[in-house]
């Protein structure tokens, strides 16, 4: 049996007699972050320096963010809608810019009681619906396994259900003509745009969770095709598209049977499509 060989020693040391992390270690951080091209490492640096217990877990972390590991998946959480969702690999980040969902469902839906997040991923929307409507059913589903263990930790504290499948395939019959907030985080990126996505994307996340099929709509069309007869009167499908594909997703939900509408958000590049079943 070869000899073991003791691991190496962290760069960012914190001695016995400062706490850690100490000033010398976040200056390193920043520094090797900055080196990586980090843009924003001093606030990279926080984060994953608030993460890490131990000087050789603090290395670990810089180390896989500098090999261009995203950054959530790094620290562990993503924050959205002022909550901290647990991610892990192989399940899509939660972006910002789908704050904009949660908005306008809670806008259209203030009193909603059965709530879908459908292509779920980490489960973020159906949380944070859930987080500010209060006591609700609520029910996820994605297709990606890590998805589904994923949703789970993420919306066990408001009593949620997460289901494994292929978008409605994958809910209970019993909910069909319940539902007040379908909400579908759904891909949308053109097939042949995929490799143009930034490599924190195209290389860690699920190719489920991005690519949409040849004009990024293949999935929003099925969803919206579907959700009619899942919806209540008066429930409402909320799905965010790109600002190109913005007129055929709005054909799609009117083909659907739901009467659309286009909401957009100039800073946050938000395009969301929403459909009312009247």
């Amino acid at each position: 049996m070869p000899p073991m060989v003791p691991p190496s020693p962290s760069p960012f040391p914190s001695s016995s007699a400062s706490p850690f992390p100490s000033p010398s270690a976040r200056a390193a951080v920043v520094t090797t972050l900055r080196g990586a091209g980090c843009v924003f490492a001093e606030d990279e640096a926080e984060l994953i320096l608030g993460a890490a217990r131990t000087p050789d877990e603090l290395t670990a972390m810089v180390e896989r963010r500098v090999r261009g590991l995203p950054l959530e998946l790094v620290v562990g959480w993503a924050e959205f809608h002022g909550l901290r969702i647990a991610v892990e690999p192989g399940v899509f980040v939660p972006r910002r810019r789908t704050e904009f969902l949660v908005d306008q469902a809670l806008a259209r839906a203030p009193h909603a009681r059965v709530v879908v997040d459908l292509c779920c991923g980490s489960g973020a929307v159906g949380a944070a619906l859930a987080a500010a409507l209060g006591p609700v059913e609520l029910h996820a589903a994605d297709i990606e396994p890590a998805a589904v263990r994923c949703a789970r930790r993420n919306i066990a504290a408001h009593g949620g259900h997460v289901h494994a499948g292929d978008l409605f395939e994958a809910l209970p019959g019993r909910l069909r003509g319940r539902v007040d907030i379908l909400a579908a985080n759904v891909p949308y990126v053109p097939s042949g745009e995929v490799p143009l996505l930034p490599a924190e994307a195209r290389d860690h996340e699920p190719l489920t969770a991005l690519d949409g099929g040849a004009d990024g709509l293949g999935v929003l069309r099925r969803v919206a095709g579907g959700a009619a007869s899942w919806l209540a009167p008066g429930g409402c499908l909320l799905i965010e598209t790109g600002e190109r594909q913005a007129p055929d997703a709005v054909e799609a939900f009117r083909r659907g049977g739901l009467t659309p509408r286009l909401a957009v958000d100039e800073e946050l590049f938000a395009h969301v499509v929403i459909g009312t079943k009247e």
